[in-house]
């Protein structure tokens, strides 16, 4: 078993790793920028270093200072959480070079599955539905406009090395194709290094679905079943939930297999993510991409199966076979997750950085929070606004929204906007009652105007 776990990443997923590596007796290394010295990782861990000053490039994103961090504190392996170098093949092999242990796939894995072009080419290959798009990559507007022409408007560009919606840009004609070329490649580049981008038809009326899957080195490849991450805003998840309220019993039971059989096809190991777009009209589904390490989202999975996600990577990481197979898997009850950003959704979602002066998070029976943040914690204006989720349990998807629809309204915090009263409005719309929504919900519901501030009613 792994002993000494360095955490290459910050915030509110250092602090879950934390606490699964305490559970399992692991000993942790914190690192952090010089904006993150007063920050919870640091103060939970057992040890913490600082790789260098507030900017991402400089600290987080620096293969060497993470090295010679991870070389000093003389830990087995690394855990690089979700985002900052979590996707990067090169990281991955450079851990393996000088016998660090990367909690996640190899680095074959993530070259082949974490960029996104050569991902659906894969997926082709192995007989999962893709989207009709571009073969391989585009690298000038003249070739963007040549495959729009051929796939036909609309079309979505999307970076080939991205995430988290940057490097993301849909058009519908010529010439707002060649604007979204050059904006999403410069967004492509300055986010990942990496300008490259394909092209995929632009399905307007779909749902976006991903199944959960681990694998070992054993060639055991299971799934926790599919969340439904449809409720986002420019293409950044906001609320997502498992199970999705809209699939069948036989759509279910396809898409889990696509995604093991992905898996299984290039010999996968640790968590993944397959994402699929689905489109409700026609009951069909396409690979969108694989994303090669956990997800912010993966506590529904863990609260509907009882599997402990961060617990397993460790565990497979030190070679073990997965606790469970897939017939122990049972699907429990429903989960929904609410991603808590510091942005001031009246005044279209600004950052709201700086300190918290107060904050109470919710609790009660089926309550979960994964956050960095206390009163008197400041937020940074150097990364992602997230400052936790609001995650909840219970035996049907109704009374799921109903406990979300309490835990929100506890929430309280002096200090920063959130996007919390957003989650509450949209959690109280007849149409998410229902489940009748799809990617373009949350865009459609700002434009409506019915969301406004209080005061404004």
């Amino acid at each position: 078993m792994i002993q000494r776990i360095l955490i290459a990443n910050r915030g509110e997923i250092a602090v879950r790793i934390i606490r699964a590596c305490k559970e399992l007796g692991v000993k942790t290394v914190a690192v952090y920028s010089r904006a993150d010295e007063n920050s919870l990782h640091v103060q939970l861990a057992d040890e913490a270093v600082c790789i260098g000053p507030a900017s991402a490039s400089d600290s987080y994103l620096k293969i060497a200072n993470i090295i010679s961090a991870a070389e000093i504190a003389d830990v087995d392996a690394i855990h690089p959480g979700y985002g900052f170098l979590s996707e990067n093949a090169h990281f991955a092999e450079i851990c393996q070079n000088c016998n660090i242990t990367f909690i996640g796939p190899s680095a074959e894995n993530i070259s082949r599955m974490g960029d996104k072009s050569v991902a659906r080419d894969t997926a082709k290959r192995a007989g999962v539905p893709v989207t009709p798009g571009s073969d391989g990559l585009i690298r000038n507007k003249e070739e963007a406009l040549k495959w729009a022409q051929s796939v036909g408007y609309p079309v979505l560009l999307k970076a080939s090395a991205g995430g988290g919606g940057k490097g993301m840009r849909h058009a519908h004609n010529d010439v707002s194709l060649v604007q979204a070329f050059m904006t999403a490649s410069a967004e492509a580049e300055r986010a990942f290094g990496n300008a490259a981008m394909y092209m995929e038809k632009f399905v307007e009326s779909a749902r976006h679905i991903e199944v959960q899957i681990i694998a070992d080195h054993h060639g055991n490849v299971a799934h926790l079943g599919e969340r439904d991450c449809s409720i986002q805003r420019r293409h950044q998840k906001l609320i997502e939930e498992a199970p999705s309220p809209v699939l069948n019993a036989d759509t279910r039971k396809r898409i889990h297999r696509a995604a093991v059989k992905l898996a299984e096809s290039v010999k996968y190991r640790n968590a993944g993510t397959v994402e699929f777009l689905y489109d409700a009209d026609t009951n069909e589904f396409y690979f969108m991409e694989m994303n090669t390490r956990i997800q912010v989202e993966h506590p529904v999975s863990e609260e509907i199966t009882g599997i402990d996600l961060i617990k397993e990577q460790i565990r497979v990481a030190s070679g073990e076979p997965l606790s469970f197979s897939q017939r122990d898997v049972n699907m429990n009850g429903h989960s929904i997750e609410f991603r808590v950003y510091a942005e001031d959704p009246y005044r279209n979602f600004t950052p709201s950085p700086g300190k918290v002066d107060w904050v109470h998070f919710p609790g009660g029976h089926g309550v979960r929070i994964d956050s960095h943040v206390y009163s008197g914690y400041d937020v940074s204006p150097f990364y992602d606004s997230m400052i936790g989720k609001i995650i909840v349990h219970a035996p049907d998807r109704t009374q799921a929204i109903h406990r979300m629809t309490r835990a929100l309204s506890e929430f309280m915090i002096e200090g920063a906007h959130t996007t919390v009263p957003l989650g509450l409005a949209v959690l109280l719309d007849s149409r998410f009652a229902r489940g009748d929504y799809t990617t373009n919900f949350l865009d459609q519901y700002l434009a409506e105007g019915t969301f406004v501030p209080p005061d404004k009613k």
